[in-house]
């Protein structure tokens, strides 16, 4: 069980560390023509920071369970990827993106399945 829950952790990192990257590094136009459409309405400092954020977040997600130093963090950081695909599903669903709505549905049940088993 422990193997295949850093397997999810680390797809999160992946993913988050992508999205991360992206937003604080390419322009809005880059991003939607890159998928990331729900950028279209944001102004460039709130897209820098949902992306530094997401960067933060890819290492939250591996770095305190990983060392052990407190490692309350990696489930708290599960819970904000829950939190941002919360927020993320009803922008993509508006615009017609049924598949960027399962992505993140699965992104979301990937992130509350860590935080659960994690606070155990």
């Amino acid at each position: 069980m422990n193997t295949l829950l850093w397997i999810i952790q680390g797809f999160l990192a992946i993913v988050f560390l992508y999205s991360g990257v992206m937003k604080s590094s390419r322009k809005r136009e880059e991003l939607i023509s890159l998928g990331q459409t729900g950028v279209a309405n944001l102004t460039y400092p709130a897209i820098r920071f949902i992306g530094i954020m997401e960067i933060l977040g890819a290492i939250g997600i591996i770095a305190p369970a990983a060392t052990g130093i407190l490692p309350a963090l990696t489930p708290v950081t599960a819970l904000c990827f829950a939190l941002i695909m919360v927020l993320a599903m009803p922008v993509h669903y508006k615009r017609a993106e049924y598949k960027s709505v399962a992505f993140n549905a699965l992104l979301l049940v990937l992130s509350v399945y860590t935080a659960y088993m994690r606070f155990r």
